[in-house]
């Protein structure tokens, strides 16, 4: 036998494309020349997400051995400047580099997110989960282990002393503002000019040899206050006081300030900022970073009483701010949000500012070297490129050296989990997660989180339940009093959480109602309208598979009134039968067809290939209830003009609904005018006459309950309650019963060898019994079901009456597989299509509807094309059920 052997692709590093909100925003963190290196150097792949924006030009990386792409769905390590849109995110583990297995992506970034921003903690919630997440590496975080100075950033941008022309004329501007002050000096009204430097980092460093450029005079601290008192200061200087966190931060204890007791008692100091060196400055430049925990520069209180202070020193004192630190409500509590290039300044006044002092003028674009994007790109990726020839070689298993140690001291978040020292935020992300308030929209470009809850967690949860969380803006919760069944449906999927509930406690449904933005529910049918109830209450929207039961029409108006969708018959059958069937029926008449005959027949069925399908030749893939209460329903159906009403119909297909209504729900016109009209059920042959057999002895009784002691007491209790209540039905003497349809050797089959455990309390007999058949008829883990869905229209031309009718059809024919049966599919799935289009705003019909709206019934349908389970169209078929099925009649 010939050996085959994988052949590994190499290592992808892929180049995101920044968020088209940041419209300013051009930078790149690797240049061309550099990813040219590590195309020839490293051997790994380089892909760069299509960007008219960037400072380099798809075409450049082409040329430097990248490929350009629509996508990065293959990178391994995935680059950017800024956050990403949620919805953009890489999340599913790739192929090894080096084996057969997965292994987890990386995003570098500066995510924003290491001091618990509110505004991205959907974005940190997105790494957090399960072990195959992304490791969320932040550029913020990659320090000196020494100094514990960061080594990756655009703050030492502008000490850079090359030649590139931007850089050129930004020192030339500054040198000939210089030359002026020292030859004509500032204004005599402002005094003496103090710019204020905080932080010790590269920002400050960066700031320091761009202030070069001016006739600049450093002082200290404790000279500020005689140096702007003095006339005899020189004007035709600038002095720059370089406040130092010793010269402002003080013990509570008044102790010394040192580095380690400053980081491990942060709460022990607070600052003096305000008094001692603010009311001096005529420009502060902050260049301190800040953490939550950590004491502030200066507060909003503290504010106003530096202001005091500086009207008193005179000279317009410490009414400009540039903060390059960018900690909105951080450092400087005051300031309220970052700026941009197009709005860089803003004027701020905390309300805890009095009115006769003015306000504050900020500067905070926290992109501010993109002004310089070619600069700012060159220098960030001479930087980067060393940690990240690190990170590729422990793709590798090569997890060994210092820049190693310092990728791990940058890393948030790894194997789902947040590093040691990022443990602090979990309960900020867990707190966001069960937020009771609506999430916004962030500045800085984080989608909304948009909340659906889903009522139930049964066999036809787990599509619904995939397809709502392939959405990354989505938060599913799903709330059931099964607990293992949910924390099996929640699985892998990040933006899933849980709730266990017990629905008849109305105030805990309420808060779970009022907290999402949808509803889903894949409850019984009964609590459909409970449900409805608090929807109408909170103004939510609601979703359900379920037909429009009478309790349910009853609440149209309510609906309306509160401006409420309430989405109903959006599975199978109902839904997308009605969808494909009004979809074509509106085409056809669009094309001058009258539809005089229309038939649909749909099922779930045990695939043909499974062997033991037991004596209703039928297995179960959702819940055995619904079967059985589907076999109660008397049939109403349009055939050749006449109205027959019978129990069911002993066919391969039986109609098991009133089908007349959807004449009008098909838009097919008045039903005198209709020759045929047939919704009904599939099955396997003999399924009718013995799912008749189990009515005509008891075993679909709803009305009354009965207690077993032992399963073999089922039957006879069955029929007891059957006679007392239904004194004018045929009964069955079971002793003196022939079997020549097989009818007693079923019952046999049903209650031999294994059974289920007893009813814990009374029970109505229908109810046992889909408790006994889903135990009996479940699918073995080998077996799947199918799926069948089949409508007939035949047409008659409404221009040439004499011309020969036509045949249409239409049909779906879907199999299970490993992970959910068809039925799953072909319910759960039309459920989470409209529940999306819903969530988006999309569909603008209100109160009890189904899904025959446009809005609805077209998305949902091209959602099923799109994974594989759309609709099949024929015309012209020459043999038609419609004479298959008078044919049927006539016989029995």
């Amino acid at each position: 036998m010939k050996a085959f052997s994988r052949v590994f692709r190499p290592l992808t590093i892929g180049i995101r494309r920044e968020d088209p909100g940041r419209i300013w925003e051009r930078r790149a963190p690797l240049t061309p020349e550099a990813v040219q290196d590590l195309v020839v150097k490293q051997g790994v792949q380089v892909q760069v997400e299509s960007c008219d924006r960037r400072i380099f030009t798809d075409n450049e990386y082409l040329e430097a051995g990248a490929s350009v792409q629509k996508d990065l769905s293959a990178a391994h390590i995935l680059l950017g400047i800024k956050e990403p849109v949620l919805g953009s995110l890489q999340l599913s583990p790739v192929p090894s580099p080096n084996s057969s297995t997965n292994v987890t992506r990386t995003y570098m970034m500066f995510s924003h997110t290491a001091k618990g921003q509110a505004y991205n903690l959907p974005l940190l919630s997105c790494f957090l989960g399960d072990k195959e997440l992304p490791r969320l590496i932040d550029f913020e975080l990659l320090t000196d282990a020494v100094t514990g100075k960061r080594t990756v950033g655009f703050g030492c941008l502008l000490q850079d002393l090359s030649t590139q022309p931007s850089l050129d004329h930004l020192r030339e501007a500054l040198h000939a503002i210089g030359e002026r002050i020292a030859a004509e000096g500032t204004p005599k009204a402002l005094g003496p000019f103090v710019v204020g430097l905080t932080g010790t980092g590269n920002v400050a460093e960066g700031c320091l040899s761009a202030l070069s450029e001016l006739p600049i005079v450093k002082v200290a601290v404790k000279d500020l206050p005689a140096l702007v008192k003095d006339p005899e200061t020189n004007l035709r200087k600038i002095y720059l006081v370089h406040a130092l966190p010793s010269d402002y931060f003080t013990r509570l204890d008044g102790g010394k300030l040192t580095r380690d007791h400053y980081y491990a008692h942060p709460n022990q100091y607070s600052s003096n900022f305000a008094q001692t060196i603010a009311p001096y400055l005529t420009l502060f430049l902050n260049g301190a970073g800040w953490a939550p925990g950590y004491p502030r520069i200066m507060t909003n209180e503290q504010l106003a009483a530096s202001l005091t202070l500086a009207q008193e020193v005179g000279g317009a004192r410490f009414t400009n701010i540039g903060d390059i630190s960018c900690d909105p409500e951080g450092g400087l509590e005051f300031l309220t949000h970052a700026t941009t290039l197009s709005a860089p300044f803003f004027k701020a006044r905390p309300v805890s500012l009095p009115k006769h002092l003015p306000a504050v003028t900020m500067m905070a674009v926290d992109i501010l070297p993109s002004s310089i994007p070619l600069d700012a790109s060159r220098g960030f990726s001479r930087a980067l490129v060393p940690y990240l020839e690190s990170l590729i070689t422990s793709y590798s298993g090569d997890n060994s050296g210092d820049r190693i140690e310092a990728l791990n001291r940058a890393t948030i978040v790894n194997n789902g989990e947040l590093g040691p020292k990022h443990q602090w935020l979990q309960e900020r992300v867990d707190a966001w997660r069960a937020s009771t308030t609506k999430p916004t929209t962030s500045s800085h470009g984080s989608l909304k989180a948009k909340r659906v809850l889903m009522f139930g967690s049964g066999m036809v949860a787990g599509p619904a339940v995939d397809k709502l969380a392939e959405r990354s803006d989505v938060r599913l919760v799903i709330a059931s009093n099964s607990r293992l069944e949910m924390e099996k449906l929640r699985g892998n999927h990040y933006n899933v959480q849980y709730r266990e509930i017990d629905m008849g406690k109305h105030a805990d449904v309420s808060r779970l109602v009022e907290e999402s933005d949808v509803v889903i529910s894949l409850l019984p049918a009964h609590f459909h309208p409970i449900v409805a109830e608090h929807c109408i209450q909170h103004k939510k929207h609601m979703i359900t598979a379920s037909y429009i039961s009478d309790s349910m029409k009853a609440l149209h108006f309510r609906a309306l009134e509160s401006d409420v969708l309430l989405l109903n018959e959006i599975g199978l059958d109902p839904g997308i039968d009605h969808c494909s069937a009004i979809s074509l029926i509106a085409r056809l008449q669009a094309q001058n067809k009258k539809v005089v005959s229309f038939i649909s027949f749909c099922g779930g069925l045990p695939a043909p290939e499974v062997e033991d399908m037991g004596p209703l030749k039928y297995k179960f893939s959702w819940s055995p209830r619904g079967v059985l209460t589907a076999a109660l329903n008397s049939a109403k159906f349009r055939l050749f003009g006449e109205v027959p009403v019978m129990p069911s119909v002993p066919l391969e297909g039986y109609a098991n609904r009133d089908s007349l209504p959807y004449a009008a729900t098909y838009h097919l016109g008045p039903v005198p005018k209709l020759r045929t009209l047939v919704r009904g059920t599939l099955r396997y042959p003999g399924y009718s006459e013995r799912m008749q057999f189990f009515k005509d002895i008891g075993l679909l009784e709803l009305n009354g309950t009965i207690a077993l002691n032992d399963w073999i007491d089922f039957i006879p209790l069955s029929q007891k309650l059957k006679r007392e209540l239904h004194l004018e039905d045929r009964h069955i003497n079971l002793q003196y019963a022939e079997d020549d349809a097989g009818h007693l050797e079923a019952l046999r089959w049903l209650l031999a060898g294994p059974t289920p455990p007893l009813p814990a309390k009374p029970m109505a007999p229908l109810d046992i019994f889909a408790v006994l058949l889903a135990y009996k008829l479940q699918y073995a883990p080998y077996e799947h079901d199918m799926v069948v869905l089949s409508h007939e229209f035949v047409t008659k031309s409404v221009s040439e009456p004499l011309a020969p009718e036509e045949v249409h059809t239409s049909s779906l024919v879907a199999y299970g597989d490993d992970k959910y049966s068809a039925m799953a599919r072909t319910v759960g799935l039309p459920v989470a299509l409209a529940a999306l289009e819903v969530l988006d705003g999309k569909v603008p019909v209100r109160g009890v509807v189904g899904p025959g709206d446009v809005s609805i019934r077209e998305p949902v349908l091209a959602g099923m094309e799109s994974v594989g389970l759309g609709m099949e169209e024929i015309s012209g078929a020459s043999e038609t059920v419609e004479k298959a099925l008078q044919l049927g009649i006539s016989d029995t």
